[in-house]
């Protein structure tokens, strides 16, 4: 059994990040700022309370006895108890023989064409630690894209309007608060008084660690959310295959993810820095695109309302669940490429038919709307950058935002651990889109339109059937082969015996259909 060691990860990132943001509130509240304060711990508590009541929802404690359990997650302390559970239960196995245990039948990768089946016995310890694991997963993404990404957004627009305020003042960078020198009683009005500028200085150097310590944690758990998020995709779409991870594809997530994000965040603070109202536009109809999205799908569908998420939810509480999980839809979408896409109107709330085009025309429009912000601060650009090469740092966003694009690639051609089980490569997806899309084009400029033909003299022979020209440009789309497209899976966990028929993940797993053909 391996080491619960993603649990670990994951609370001690939630741990962390909420203490550093619990701290720089009180930093806030000292200073004075009751909007930065009140700003910093919404983006701790509305997260933490979401991960409580996720890790409630799957465990199925309210329909259980354990008020202490509820209690703990009341405050907030859920995610310790259970890590402090899942290693009990790790430190346990192979201790007390196990009265029941189930038969798991898990296909290997395929070569030569073939794939093996094989069995493997799963006893109720395991089964009981695969689900804390399955539950810390969700838990992460929530984690990452509902309160990581929106406190490093905030906290570097606050270093930002800092920065320009100390420029303002002819100081250096500095974060000014009421001080009261300790034992005498008195206020200085001076700025230039000696003990009021150490005291000064001494306040704005722990507040910059405070600072840089949350904005460092936080995006840690963004990047490490968002791994977490590539990996439960394979898993929820391979769920019938052994599916073993490689260092190497962590290390090209953990690249094409910390560049991609990064960049982002990095992109939205500057516009937002000189153009403060724009970034609401901006922001409300990138949220509220990948939001509508899903319902847009599912309303065309004309599919009947899905009733098989919980059997103890009422319609209003389905809404509600279907409503939370689009919204974390649009937030991971906001910051990077959802790894997961959710489709309404499939049993399993997953789309099944991912393709590489869908991939590859959000990429182009991100890259486009990153390169129209940039160019938009560039323009507007106040005295706060005047210290900053500006197209030097243009230039280095979009090559980091490329470098993430190249490190996506790299780990979909080579580090993918079920890349045989695909029915195209990436590559080749991604060049069939730019080919289209260059057809498109080249199709809609008015030197390619079709002339109007002159009518052919009598005396001309008419020119046999066969031998006129081949149109080649309106077969390519005909002849153009689709089988970039691949199934998904949803996630199963495993539960303890007395749970078998109310575990969370049954009834919803199905074939697996991908384009190499496998014998058993």
């Amino acid at each position: 059994m391996r080491f619960p060691s993603s649990i670990f990860v994951s609370v001690s990132l939630f741990t962390a990040e909420t203490t550093a943001a619990l701290y720089l509130s009180s930093t806030y509240r000292s200073a004075g700022d009751q909007i930065w304060q009140g700003l910093t711990l919404l983006f701790t508590l509305v997260p933490s309370v979401l991960v409580q009541l996720t890790l409630t929802f799957i465990h199925r404690d309210l329909s259980r006895d354990r008020p202490l359990i509820l209690l703990l997650h009341i405050l907030q302390l859920g995610p310790i108890v259970r890590c402090l559970e899942a290693f009990c239960i790790y430190g346990s196995v192979g201790r007390v023989e196990e009265p029941y245990v189930s038969i798991t039948r898990k296909k290997q990768m395929p070569r030569r064409g073939q794939a093996e089946e094989v069995e493997r016995q799963v006893g109720q310890a395991e089964g009981k630690l695969f689900t804390h694991r399955a539950a810390f997963a969700r838990t992460s993404v929530i984690q990452a894209f509902l309160g990581s990404a929106p406190q490093l957004t905030l906290q570097l627009y606050i270093c930002v309007l800092q920065q320009g305020v100390s420029i303002g003042r002819g100081e250096g960078s500095t974060y000014d608060v009421s001080v009261c020198l300790c034992g005498t009683g008195q206020f200085y009005g001076s700025s230039t008084h000696p003990a009021l500028l150490r005291v000064r200085h001494r306040s704005s150097t722990m507040w910059a660690d405070q600072l840089s310590t949350l904005m460092v944690i936080s995006l840690l758990s963004i990047v490490y959310g968002a791994l977490r998020c590539n990996i439960l995709a394979i898993k929820i779409k391979y769920d019938d295959y052994e599916v073993d991870v490689r260092p190497m594809a962590y290390v090209c997530i953990f690249l094409w993810r910390s560049f991609e994000i990064a960049t982002r965040v990095v992109v939205l603070v500057l516009f937002s820095s000189v153009l403060q109202l724009w970034i609401l536009p901006v922001v409300l109809l990138n949220f509220l695109v990948f939001f509508l999205y899903p319902w847009i799908l599912f309303w065309q569908s004309h599919s009947p309302f899905p009733e098989n998420i919980e059997k103890t939810l009422t319609r209003v509480g389905t809404t509600i669940v279907l409503c939370m999980l689009t919204f974390l839809y649009a937030g991971i979408n906001m910051f990077c490429w959802s790894a997961v896409q959710v489709k309404l109107s499939d049993p399993d709330l997953i789309n099944k038919s991912q393709n590489w085009y869908r991939m590859a025309v959000y990429y182009m429009l991100r890259f486009v709307e990153n390169a129209s912000l940039l160019l938009l601060w560039y323009i507007y650009k106040t005295d706060i950058y005047k210290f900053i090469c500006a197209p030097l740092l243009v230039l280095q966003l979009l090559v980091a935002y490329a470098i993430a694009i190249f490190f996506m690639l790299v780990f979909y051609q080579f580090c993918h651990p079920c890349r045989r089980l695909f029915s195209s490569s990436m590559t080749q997806g991604l060049w069939d889109c730019s080919s289209l899309l260059c057809l498109m084009c080249s199709s809609g400029s008015p030197q390619n339109r079709p002339m109007m033909k002159e009518a052919p003299t009598p005396s001309a022979p008419k020119e046999p059937a066969t031998q006129r020209p081949h149109d080649t440009a309106s077969d390519s789309t005909d002849d153009m082969p689709n089988d970039t497209t691949y199934d998904m899976l949803n996630d199963t966990t495993f539960d303890t015996p007395n749970e078998m028929d109310s575990n969370i993940g049954g009834g919803i797993n199905g074939d697996i259909r991908h384009g190499v053909p496998c014998t058993v």
